[in-house]
């Protein structure tokens, strides 16, 4: 059975109907302004304050000025102002807690060659920053034990220094487990790049953490890839060419096996999946188109409560086209390395989207998302309500059935995947097909109950036609897609 997702009436223009079957689907529950001029550029996403809840530090500048505001979670997808700290411009951030106390604590790298450390207090604050110099401006960060020492440390993809040096290089901050770090150790990337996105991951299975790096050369993207040696240096085991820029790299095991680490690459217009081999190298990229736009930044995790790994990418839009808006591409995975074509689910008002971070923000049990809008000067949350599925997921196909006859019903299982009751409000077939339920107002969580369809064409010829269900997971109807042919 397909599910469509159907867009709002003011959407309608925007967004082109795909068929798929069912999924997770993401709503914008709350807008958080952060104030005039005020631009977002990164988020980490983390619970600050030890209550359970994730919040949300936004790394944005106002008029060339950086700062770090801390938004503290709700539970329900709203968020609430938290302190705010001023900070060199910064660029991408990450959370650990580097004490090993289990308070998380921030990491971000900065424009003007240098990483910035700010140690969480545990209550949603946090102190001064701290910066540690760098060779050059430090783009994005990567946080694990890359010495071996069972420590956090900093891995950092440098770029242009402000003296306008090019470094081309990855250094990394050795931590000494109290939330300070020594000196940077450097290891080249040897790929001829202007380096950009970094993700850390074992790639050849040797319990020692790796890194892919994304940068780009003339008109040629390319994503190198790093074998840890254990002691904070890197051995270069080659590239691979990708459809664009990267933007960001995503690690995660897509085929569910974990001695393979596989590859996400926000390239621009679409989404270049790498499949590892266990053993460092990769196959080559398999490209999924995103919504026209950019595609700005990639997550891998499981949205669809299935168990296999999905994709969501923040998606910039196309700057004065209200046909292309900003938003998120949802790439449902199969399970197997391989994704279905996109869900687009507009955000925002104008282009602008510049990140997105996964969490539990509404406390369902499901992963929503935060995004950057940089244009729109504020936060955006997405909340995932995709907690109905169905079986079968093909569609209801009635094949050939005598025109004024009934067909034998044809039947579709729906199971409450959520952890709350699910309400029904309506559940209604298109004409030339008939529907009854067993679901009635309410099927509780983990419970499942039946729909069936029937198909009495009136006249000859090809009919599809719909089962439309309203219902509280959701504010976009659900569809259960059908086909029939009268003779």
């Amino acid at each position: 059975m397909a599910i469509r997702i159907a867009v709002l009436t003011l959407l309608a223009a925007w967004v082109t109907t795909v068929t798929l079957p069912a999924q997770a689907q993401f709503e914008t529950r709350a807008t958080f302004f952060m104030g005039q001029d005020a631009s977002p550029y990164s988020l980490v996403a983390g619970d600050f304050n030890g209550d359970g809840i994730p919040d949300v530090a936004v790394a944005y500048h106002v008029l060339g000025a950086g700062s770090v505001q801390i938004l503290l979670g709700n539970g329900n997808g709203t968020f609430r102002q938290g302190a705010t700290y001023a900070v060199d411009f910064l660029f991408y951030g990450a959370a650990a807690s580097l004490r090993n106390n289990g308070i998380l604590d921030l990491v971000f790298g900065g424009v003007d060659d240098a990483v910035y450390v700010m140690l969480g207090d545990g209550d949603g604050t946090f102190q001064s920053s701290v910066s540690y110099p760098t060779a050059a401006a430090s783009v994005m960060v990567a946080l694990g034990d890359f010495t071996g020492h069972g420590k956090i440390d900093v891995a950092d993809l440098e770029w242009t220094s402000t003296l306008g040096a090019n470094c081309n290089c990855v250094q990394v901050l050795p931590g000494n487990g109290d939330g300070t770090f020594g000196a940077p150790v450097t290891t080249p990337v040897p790929y001829d790049v202007t380096g950009f996105a970094i993700a850390p991951g074992d790639f050849n299975d040797d319990g020692k953490l790796d890194l892919a790096v994304g940068g780009q050369f003339s008109s040629t993207g390319k994503v190198g890839v790093l074998l840890g040696n254990g002691d904070g240096t890197f051995t270069d085991d080659g590239y691979y060419l990708v459809g664009g820029q990267p933007f960001a790299i995503a690690a995660g095991y897509f085929t569910g096996d974990k001695t393979k680490s596989d590859l996400a690459v926000s390239i621009g217009g679409a989404i270049d999946v790498l499949l590892g081999n266990g053993d460092g190298t990769f196959q080559q990229a398999v490209s999924y188109s995103a919504n026209w736009g950019t595609a700005t930044w990639v997550v891998a995790q499981d949205f669809s409560g299935d168990g296999k790994i999905d994709l969501a990418a923040s998606n910039f839009g196309d700057p004065g086209s209200p046909k292309f808006p900003p938003g998120v591409d949802f790439f449902r995975g199969n399970g197997d390395g391989t994704f279905m074509p996109s869900v687009f689910y507009p955000a925002g008002s104008d282009a602008g989207i510049n990140y997105v971070a996964a969490g539990n923000f509404s406390g369902s049990g499901t992963p929503g998302l935060v995004l950057a809008d940089l244009d729109s000067e504020s936060v955006i949350t997405l909340l995932n309500t995709g907690v109905v599925s169905f079986s079968p997921t093909t569609p209801l196909n009635f094949k050939k059935q005598a025109v004024g006859k009934t067909s034998a019903p044809q039947t579709v299982t729906l199971t409450n995947t959520g952890t709350t009751e699910l309400k029904i409000q309506s559940i209604k077939a298109s004409s030339e097909f008939a529907v009854k339920s067993t679901c009635g107002e309410r099927v509780a969580a983990g419970a499942s109950c039946t729909i069936s369809a029937t198909f009495s064409p009136t006249k000859q010829g090809a009919v599809q036609g719909t089962i439309t269900i309203i219902d509280s997971a959701s504010s976009k109807p659900q569809v259960i897609e059908l086909l029939g042919t009268g003779t």
